[in-house]
């Protein structure tokens, strides 16, 4: 049986990748500091013999008794109200986070990959994204925080692979969505369903011309699962390339909601990315991998989702501790 520790494993991507390597009948090692995850995401899994939860923040020393086979490290804070909330954190976790989480691969012989972001291009100048683009960002703007965590976590895996011999893979992930997203967490799409369900207007901001495309995350994990068990060290685009205007995207949400809410414009962030469109060619080579889920269908998924949630759910702006859930 394969063993895997899975770092920000109560979060949206990091609980649907616990559930599809337990498929796969791994142990899976769970671990969170719950500053931004939620144990509801993962309670299902917990009386699971090949599924174990620690609770641990990965910017400390890491012990994990025992073998591994493959880390994947997911942990950081992925929403602007996050990472604009908890800047150290954010950047402590994409940088003693990834060293820790690198030592720990090098000392058990285990293969790492890491969830790197369309966010490293920052506001783009090339369009569609591809790999060889290096990016245009803004290391001491708001967003920096998140961007150059991120850039470093990739330098620093790369580091590893090349001077230690470390087995590492780089996921660049674009905006993806699906179930166990939370709904206030500044992301357009939650945050679209979410003012929908609420009866409030749709809140656009600037002229609503920025692109984005979405990945449902289904599509995405498996992009992932290819990409950790292919040979190839370079980073990798993961995402959707069908794009689409924020604008349009609210109309979508719209019709899909079938509410009549307004769509109200407000000024657009500060480098605040105008487009996002990633070039999936590597994937396709080299993982034979493309999205199967159309927009549609996934909106329609994820939508019945949020419609499941309580009142308080719906509304609520923090989301359940270690020590709620324990007690």
């Amino acid at each position: 049986m394969k063993r895997v520790l899975i770092t920000g494993a109560a979060g949206f991507l990091g609980s649907h990748l616990c559930d599809r390597f337990v498929k796969e009948g791994c142990h899976v090692i769970a671990m969170d500091n719950l500053i931004t995850g939620d144990m509801k995401n993962i309670e299902h899994l917990m009386p699971l013999e090949n599924f174990e939860f620690q609770h641990h923040d990965v910017s400390n020393h890491i012990h994990v008794p025992g073998d591994l086979d493959y880390i994947l490290h997911f942990a950081s804070p992925a929403s602007p109200i996050d990472y604009l909330k908890i800047p150290i954190q954010t950047l402590k976790v994409g940088s003693l986070g990834v060293h820790n989480c690198l030592g720990l691969a090098k000392a058990k012989g285990a293969r790492m990959l890491i969830a790197s972001t369309s966010e490293i291009y920052g506001d783009p100048l090339v369009h569609p994204q591809t790999e060889e683009y290096w990016g245009n960002v803004n290391p001491v703007g708001p967003r920096g925080v998140y961007d150059e965590a991120k850039r470093f976590q990739e330098a620093m895996t790369m580091a590893y692979h090349t001077y230690h011999g470390v087995e590492t893979r780089i996921a660049r992930i674009f905006n993806t969505y699906g179930p166990r997203m939370r709904l206030n967490d500044g992301r357009v799409l939650p945050a679209f369903i979410g003012q929908a369900l609420r009866g409030e207007d749709l809140t656009v901001f600037g002229d609503g011309s920025q692109t984005r495309s979405f990945c449902y995350v289904g599509d995405l994990v498996e992009g992932l699962f290819r990409l950790l068990k292919s040979d190839y060290a370079q980073p990798v685009n993961i995402g959707n390339p069908d794009e689409i205007s924020i604008s349009d995207f609210a109309e979508e949400i719209i019709s899909l909601t079938g509410t009549d809410q307004k769509v109200i414009y407000k000024d657009l962030p500060v480098d605040d990315p105008k487009q996002r469109q990633p070039d999936i060619t590597k994937a396709k080579g080299i993982l034979d991998w493309q999205p199967t889920v159309s927009r549609a269908e996934g909106l329609k998924i994820t939508y019945e989702y949020f419609k499941s949630l309580t009142e308080e759910e719906l509304h609520k702006k923090d989301h359940k501790s270690f020590d709620s859930y324990i007690k």
